[in-house]
């Protein structure tokens, strides 16, 4: 169980999510992908009883994003989205679980929800991406 050390409220980190790259340019797909994946991480080291709530919210940001990408979409298309800002997220975690704030760290079910949506993307197969598809 982590402990709290941030003085920023759990619906505060989900409105502006620390994305250190995107004050210098546009995120890489690795580093994006890197962040993802520590999303899913932390998704599954969560206590058992807070992961039903969290895979609720995830799957919602995973709908949300099917709705906004479409069937068929690039890797790139999706780091794009991501860099654009995920204050959006929000939104959908609060319409899911309003009173849970916890559900809503974007560090966890935003990142996790990301990660999920890569593996549907048209350039990524089998854990990795394919360069020029």
């Amino acid at each position: 169980m982590r402990a709290a050390t941030s003085a920023a409220s759990p619906r505060e980190r989900l409105a502006a999510p620390p994305q250190p790259a995107a004050s210098l340019g546009a995120v890489s797909f690795e580093n994006a992908n890197y962040q993802w994946q520590q999303g899913e991480r932390r998704l599954r080291s969560e206590p058992p009883e807070r992961r039903p709530r969290l895979e609720r919210v995830t799957e919602a940001l995973v709908a949300e994003l099917r709705r906004r990408l479409g069937g068929r979409f690039s890797s790139d298309e999706l780091v794009a989205l991501y860099d654009e800002g995920t204050s959006w997220c929000l939104t959908v975690a609060m319409k899911v679980a309003p009173e849970d704030p916890a559900a809503w760290e974007a560090g966890v079910v935003v990142d996790a929800a990301f990660s999920r949506y890569l593996r549907e993307a048209a350039d990524y197969a089998g854990g990795r991406r394919e360069v020029g598809a």
